[in-house]
């Protein structure tokens, strides 16, 4: 007979936080969110550290190298997504880890025959107003000019008007070589009253851009998350198919932590990829594994070496595991026994292993419940999509700006390995939609505003880090008439009065 749950699960929505005493040393300013990445022995240090509890998803419409270059520099980790060829992903890794703080590879590219239609569309699409001109329109191509929004009026000028009419040419522009330490690039941006400075080699090729703000965005990241060598921590995706090929790759170029990306852990593919892992590198390569849902997942991962562990089927916004198989588990309930789950792995082995909550996240407050129930750290990927430096197109609809985001688990993501069960490489059925996400700004101002939110929940419970915010949460299920209660009601909000009036 199957065995039944006496109780039904819950989500993160159906639970609150019950304040607790706070000293007069319970500010937001004294928070400490540092956590482990990685597992560790009791008396020992985590050999991978966050300065924040946030990683972002490994999804084709999140994880890139712009996101995982932006996430390090708030303490956080991105994962690149492994539904790619090998190669690729490899080199979007390399990238991230060859990336100099300050020293940006322009994404933003014109032809000098290109029109002012091509800037205006670039500049909606990828945001910047800054475009470098190269002879052939790629980043590395010979340097002619800069574009930037004081050269041009759309309302004066011709769309079809060439870039070359209108650039700053190269002959007027101030220019440093390959090789320029970040400092000295500063000091001619600070000397010339510049917004940009272009690093070029030797034949003229762009190499690299310098911007007068990511100085002051560098000195203002002082939680960024660097390697021994100053270069930026970076994950990376891998499946249990072919992992004998992509695991060497990844390693090869400077991946830090790498991910096994799976709708469902409890699996012996799980144990084969984690098994040739542990053969073929030993404990020199971190690697998480899942997902889970239960005391049982959790034990047999860790069993198998898993570095930490992943939890949540059916979650994600963009996620239709539950309503297309009939399987999973509420969030709240499944991260609340997996983390029980490795409280007694701990207290009986004396090793370590971090719990992921993945999946479920909504609300900024969602991120302070997980915590709270025990995850080390969070993984996003709706919050991280709707962002200026997710890999995906910012579209105007209807005046409204959105980002693009698809589930892994979808057609245009056509990533059968992460929902293979041995069969045939391809998609049976999808898993996954394919959607829009209210576009958002940029990753710094987003994250620090939800982070600023964990920190004064944090306080209210009396905790000035993780581990003391787990000991001391008090938190308590909600019935759904409190749940309307929490919000505005009985009034109408001024914001919505003129909608109602029409």
């Amino acid at each position: 007979m199957a065995y039944y749950y006496p109780e039904a699960c819950h989500t993160f929505n159906e639970y609150l936080l019950v304040p607790g005493y706070s000293s007069s040393e319970c500010v937001p300013a004294n928070v400490d969110l540092k956590t482990p990445l990685v597992k560790f022995r009791r008396g020992e240090e985590a050999p991978l550290t966050m300065n924040i509890p946030l990683v972002s998803a490994i999804m084709q419409s999140v994880s890139g190298e712009r996101l995982a270059i932006a996430l390090a520099q708030e303490g956080g980790v991105s994962f690149i997504f492994g539904s790619q060829s090998v190669e690729s992903e490899a080199a979007m890794v390399e990238r991230v880890k060859n990336h100099k703080a300050g020293f940006v590879e322009s994404d933003s590219n014109l032809r000098p025959d290109s029109t002012l239609a091509e800037v205006v569309a670039l500049k909606e699409k990828m945001g910047h107003s800054t475009m470098a001109v190269t002879a052939d329109g790629t980043a590395g191509g010979v340097l002619c000019g800069i574009v930037t929004g004081r050269d041009y009026r759309v309302s004066r000028m011709d769309p079809s008007t060439p870039v070359k009419d209108f650039m700053t040419p190269f002959e007027k522009l101030v220019v440093a070589q390959e090789g320029i330490t970040l400092k000295a690039a500063n000091d001619v941006i600070w000397d010339h009253k510049l917004n940009s400075l272009p690093v070029i080699d030797k034949e003229r090729r762009l190499k690299y851009l310098v911007f007068r703000k990511d100085y002051d965005s560098h000195k203002s990241n002082p939680l960024e998350l660097l390697d021994a060598g100053k270069r930026y921590v970076v994950g990376a995706g891998i499946n249990t198919r072919d992992y004998e090929t992509r695991v060497p790759a990844l390693v090869q170029a400077g991946a830090d932590v790498l991910c096994i990306d799976s709708s469902e852990g409890f699996s012996e593919w799980q144990k084969r990829t984690l098994s040739w892992i542990r053969g073929q590198y030993g404990d020199s390569v971190k690697v998480g594994a899942g997902n889970v849902v239960d005391r049982e997942g959790f034990r047999f991962l860790a069993d198998c070496g898993a570095d930490f562990v992943k939890v949540g089927i059916g979650g994600g916004s963009i996620c239709i595991t539950r309503e297309q198989k009939g399987i999973g588990r509420g969030q709240a309930t499944a991260l609340i026994e997996v983390c029980r789950a490795r409280d007694e792995y701990f207290e009986e082995t004396g090793v370590y292993i971090p719990v992921c909550s993945d999946g479920g996240i909504v609300q900024d407050y969602h991120m302070t419940l997980a915590l709270a129930m025990g995850a080390d750290f969070l993984m996003l990927g709706r919050y991280f999509a709707r962002f200026d430096e997710s890999p995906t197109a910012k579209i105007n609809m209807g005046g409204i700006y959105y980002k693009e985001y698809w589930g892994e688990g979808s057609n245009r993501a056509r990533n059968w390995q992460r929902y293979d069960m041995g069969g045939a490489a391809k998609l049976s059925f999808e898993e996954g939609v394919d959607s829009y996400v209210p576009y958002a700004g940029t990753l710094h101002d987003n994250v620090t505003t939800s982070l600023s939110k964990v920190r004064s929940t944090m306080c209210n419970c009396g905790a000035l880090d993780l581990p003391e915010l787990r000991e001391k949460a008090k938190i308590t299920l909600v019935s759904a008439v409190s749940i309307v209660e929490g919000g505005a009601h009985d009034v109408i909000r001024k914001d919505r009065a003129a909608e109602m009036i029409k």
